[in-house]
């Protein structure tokens, strides 16, 4: 194993350590694809995770470019040897996948490959996806690599062996980030249900007024034409105030466009809005701020808005800041209100977290911390730090 650039226990650890960094399903996918083509130092590697029609609902490629890629087209629902790994609960080992029974043949644009090693990834009996490698790089005299696809050196039982720890393993983060991704539809689930109650006590008390206040301007216009007018001024002013609260909860129930714009100008933009939408000034400031791994940057915006409708809605403040700056390798937000503040041990006892169980799994969840402080009539500061990536 000289010829690899990395070998043993060292290089498995290297793999677990980049799989466990991710939580979304994708990202798991590609950590696990190239983890694999690098500790086995093979020229192409692919996982397929199966649908329920005997094909690949998912299939991630490393060593094959984006133009390759597309060029190749789509997968066919059934793919020879490929489909028959989401079968087979059997690690496939071959000299040249060309002359094995199973093999179809592939589209023109797609690479020559000969050697093959394919290995089942189970979750107990349930195969939850299929991990191949193929076409070996072999050692030449002087140090460089023979990687032609007709005349591989061939994968070994050792090569077998990493792979399976690999795939066991793989099985692990794959199935946690799965339970991730339910657990934050669930969430998700959660957050529109609570946004609804806002609106119903928020929005349709101002409408209600607003109806109340127009009925009076209407029976006033003829007898008294001067309060009709204060009654309108009234209305307008309703008015107002809740196109204010619609939008800043149609803010929080907008999906944020965190891929496209990023935490910083995320956050920046939903302040503002709340801001327009509250008598309490809400103010925002970042410093140095590095773009996050996904998951961390979903879980702050998430723990910032919960500390936001917190403070906004509970504590009467007159202002609430919130800071984004850069620690180490990752960020620090800080939500801190001058409002009315609680003891967290009475909210303990009395079963009403105000959202500090939901923020503190968020936290956690992306191996960052959630500090909370606070006292009666002294405010409320939170804090979430993420480490980065």
């Amino acid at each position: 194993m000289s010829h690899r650039p990395s070998s043993g226990l060292a290089a498995v650890s290297t793999a677990l350590l980049a799989m466990s960094r991710h939580l979304e399903v994708r990202d798991v996918l590609k950590t696990i694809v190239a983890s694999a083509r690098e500790l086995l130092d093979a020229e192409y590697a692919a996982l397929g995770v199966p649908d329920d029609h005997g094909g690949f609902a998912q299939f991630v490629v490393d060593g094959v470019s984006d133009e390759q890629w597309r060029a190749i087209g789509p997968l066919p629902r059934q793919h020879g040897i490929l489909a028959s790994m989401l079968h087979k609960a059997e690690p496939e080992r071959l000299a040249d996948v060309r002359q094995d029974p199973r093999f179809e043949g592939w589209p023109s644009a797609h690479p020559d490959m000969s050697d093959f090693l394919g290995l089942p990834i189970q979750d107990g009996e349930e195969t939850i996806g299929a991990l191949f490698l193929a076409n070996k790089r072999c050692p030449r005299p002087g140090g460089s690599l023979r990687t032609e696809s007709g005349g591989g050196c061939g994968f070994t039982e050792e090569d077998e062996e990493l792979l399976s720890i690999l795939a066991q393993h793989a099985a692990i983060a794959l199935t946690n980030a799965r339970l991730y991704e339910r657990s934050r539809e669930l969430t998700i689930a959660e957050e529109r249900s609570r946004l609804a109650h806002e609106l119903h006590d928020a929005v349709s008390q101002k409408l209600f007024s607003l109806r109340l206040t127009a009925q009076a301007a209407a029976a006033l216009v003829d007898r008294d034409p001067a309060r009709a007018k204060d009654e309108l001024q009234q209305v307008a002013a309703l008015a107002a105030e809740a196109a204010d609260e619609l939008r800043a909860a149609v803010v929080e129930l907008r999906p944020a466009a965190l891929d496209e714009d990023g935490l910083v100008h995320t956050l920046r933009t939903q302040i503002q809005v709340l801001d327009r939408a509250h008598t309490a000034r809400v103010t925002f400031d970042s410093a140095g701020v590095r773009a996050l791994p996904a998951a961390q940057e979903e879980a702050m915006l998430r723990v910032a808005q919960e500390a936001l409708h917190n403070a906004l809605r509970h504590a009467e403040p007159e202002q609430v800041a919130v800071s984004l700056f850069r620690r180490g390798q990752g960020a620090l937000l800080t939500v801190a209100d001058d409002g009315k503040g609680f003891d967290p041990r009475t909210v303990r006892r009395a079963g009403r977290h105000l959202g500090l169980v939901s923020m503190r799994d968020r936290a956690g969840g992306v191996g960052g911390t959630l500090t909370v402080t606070s006292e009666p009539g002294r405010g409320t500061t939170i804090e979430m730090e993420v480490p980065g990536g």
